[in-house]
């Protein structure tokens, strides 16, 4: 069985708990800050005594959903098989909610079971979600400001040159 309070000791001492949250469906729900600006959950699901559950959920801004919107179904494929590759990587779980080839955010997960459950494993994996959420930001941020991708833009919008692409 998880010790709930050994692993809010660990979240508190490395400065990453941030508060304990009501959810019927877990054992016990922490939102989780790290670094300082992301949160993320950790829980252990009721009836999984054995098992953590770590979380990280994005949302692309309004901004980002716009120019996406407007750039080819091939540069949309690729945005989503460049997140998906990346993720895959870090040996994580993930889902990416894209209806249209659009991609509207997307969760990081992982588990750890309490055999492997330690401090050490705790903060790696945390710092890991985190690493592969930052990557993603990554690819979005270097696809929408590649040349390429500008000029896709420019041939299938509405965007003109008084837009963001001057």
């Amino acid at each position: 069985m998880i010790n709930e309070k050994k692993v809010q000791k660990w979240l508190t001492e490395e400065g990453f708990f941030k508060e304990k949250i009501h959810d019927e469906n877990s054992k016990f729900h922490f939102l989780v800050q790290y670094p300082d600006d992301n949160l993320m959950d950790l829980f252990q699901p009721k009836g999984k005594g054995d098992l953590l559950v770590i979380g990280c959920a994005t949302n692309v801004s309004p901004e980002h959903l716009e120019i996406i919107k407007n750039v080819s179904m091939n540069k949309k494929i690729d945005i989503i098989w460049n997140f998906k590759y990346t993720v895959n990587q870090f040996l994580l779980d993930f889902q990416i909610d894209h209806p249209d080839n659009i991609i509207r955010g997307f969760v990081i997960t992982n588990t750890l079971y309490e055999d492997g459950l330690n401090k050490n494993n705790l903060i790696f994996e945390i710092k890991k979600i985190f690493k592969a959420k930052l990557q993603c930001l990554l690819i979005m941020e270097k696809v929408l400001n590649s040349p390429d991708f500008v000029n896709d833009i420019k041939d299938n919008s509405k965007l003109d040159d008084s837009g963001m692409f001057r």
